[in-house]
């Protein structure tokens, strides 16, 4: 078994694992504790020290992967969000107040979304979906994924496959488009829809009644205990680089269609060659419209695939959902989860072990745990560019060859785990150097249940999965709305984007 532990942190401290802004905003601070004390005004010198100490334990101490000044702000701006009402989400189809039903109404962060239709492609002519993200300046394609898994895998099928994501990476790397990979996978209970029309149709009339119950019997229990899983792979490509590529093809959207359509071209040789992927499908503007009606509302996905067996008997049936009804109808972020219709949901993020982690160790954080119940898990890989992932592992080597002198000058024994850390950061950037992406993934994982379930006791579920699973969670309270549209809807969001080009 393969394990992989080859990863550094994004951000390192440039002095005791302080940051640039940390470590003035500590040193400034301690100029008046100094001052006093050289001017022997010892009980102000002491009422300052404690200041001072208060102001080093809200800046620097990490509660729950934050510090205390970031929960406070977080905190601020819930409570201002709910107050004034800004976070309150009421779809327009839902007010009676939709005008035209092409037009995107998604709540949160998915809200500036703009979804066009690329020029045709194959034998069905079909037109792939390109999603205009405007306020972040993003575009980003979607596709389905068909993949026979990797419970049965050996060994060395698996090393293969880890090798084949890297070579995915690799790829997406050298396009110089692409910012960010998603892969997301949502595991929801069997409904039995396609089964119970294959029945339908393939019953024969003179079987006797036991057979019938015996059969009818099977299928009941065979559906209650059995799930099925949606995979979804995108990539997104920031505005600034698209759009001096798309000049070439003639500007504009078609431009830029072309060129989206050109890089999915590379990433489905990808997905179908090291990754194993059976059938690569990108999706539609409708396509993607149900996909991201079923991540808000799981229970819709029986209604829709009866509209599309309907719709294949009789092609005046309309088996599409329109965007304006897409989303949920009222959403309501929470402190600690997400309301959203008749569901709830929950998320939390996966800390990497420093120990690693072998490939396939996430199944078990995929498994539902009560019946209506949905796991979705997005995994998110920022591509960095070239010159920027040089200079980082630059810093991180630095930085662990600095605190390795600078223990062995005073006389401090480095641990284990300084120098193990020391190991990694040249592990890596031996790797850049044989010509191998830089990338910081992080996982999300989120549990969603009808309001008749109580998500508390969901989420510490999907919490002991994660601890199954090798892995430390991190509830994402304060950020649950933008979390769930990040896991769960396959539309190019993610945590980290600030702006990134």
């Amino acid at each position: 078994m393969t394990i992989y532990s080859d990863y550094t942190p994004r951000r390192v401290g440039w002095f005791l694992g302080l940051s640039g802004w940390q470590l003035g905003t500590v040193a400034a601070a301690f100029l008046p504790v100094a001052a006093t004390a050289s001017a022997a005004r010892w009980a102000s010198a002491a009422v300052l020290t404690l200041g001072w100490l208060l102001l080093v334990f809200l800046i620097v101490v990490p509660v729950r992967g934050r510090s205390a000044t970031g929960w406070a702000w977080s905190s601020v701006k819930v409570a201002a969000g709910a107050g004034t009402g800004w976070t309150r989400f009421r779809a327009r189809a839902a007010t009676g107040t939709a005008r035209d039903l092409t037009e995107v109404d998604l709540p949160g962060v998915l809200a500036g979304l703009v979804v066009h239709e690329g020029p045709p492609q194959g034998p069905h002519f079909a037109r792939p979906a390109l999603i205009q993200h405007r306020s972040l300046r993003t575009w980003t394609q979607t596709a389905s994924l068909e993949h026979p898994g990797i419970d049965m895998a050996e060994a060395g099928e698996r090393d293969l496959l880890g090798r084949g994501l890297g070579s995915l990476l690799d790829a997406a790397e050298s396009t110089e488009l692409i910012d960010t990979v998603i892969l997301m996978v949502r595991s929801i209970p069997e409904d039995g829809t396609e089964r119970a029309e294959w029945v339908r149709r393939h019953r024969a009339g003179h079987a006797p009644p036991v057979v019938t119950g015996i059969n009818a019997a099977l299928d009941e229990m065979s559906t209650r205990i059995n799930t099925r899983s949606e995979a979804f792979f995108s990539f997104v490509v920031p505005e600034a680089r698209l759009g001096r590529a798309g000049r070439e093809f003639g500007g504009g959207i078609d431009g830029r269609a072309r060129v989206m359509q050109s890089t999915a071209a590379e990433m489905d040789a990808q997905l179908t060659g090291g990754l194993g992927a059976t059938r690569v499908q990108w999706l539609t503007s409708p396509q993607l419209a149900a996909a991201t009606r079923t991540g808000f509302a799981p229970g819709d996905r029986a209604s829709i695939v009866e509209a599309v067996l309907a719709h294949d008997k009789d092609a005046s049936v309309n088996a599409d959902v329109p965007w304006a009804m897409a989303g949920p109808s009222g959403a309501d972020p929470a402190p600690r989860h997400y309301s959203h219709d008749a569901w709830n949901s929950a998320s939390v993020t996966l800390r990497l072990p420093d120990k690693g982690a072998a490939m396939g160790a996430l199944r078990a954080v995929l498994t539902p745990g009560l019946p209506g119940e949905r796991r979705s898990l997005v995994v998110v890989f920022p591509v960095v560019p070239r010159g920027r992932a040089v200079r980082q592992s630059e810093k991180t080597e630095f930085t662990a060859d600095l605190a390795e002198d600078m223990r062995a000058k005073v006389g401090m024994r480095t641990g284990a785990s300084i120098r193990g850390k020391a190991d990694k950061a040249r592990r890596v950037d031996a790797k850049l150097a044989a010509g191998n992406s830089l990338t910081y993934p992080y996982a999300v994982a989120t549990v969603t249940v009808p309001k008749t379930a109580r998500i508390s006791e969901c989420r510490r579920r999907l919490e002991a999965s994660v601890r199954k699973a090798g892995f430390a969670p991190l509830p994402l309270d304060m950020a649950h709305d933008v979390a769930f549209a990040s896991s769960c809807v396959p539309l190019g969001v993610d945590l980290t984007r600030t702006g990134r080009q």
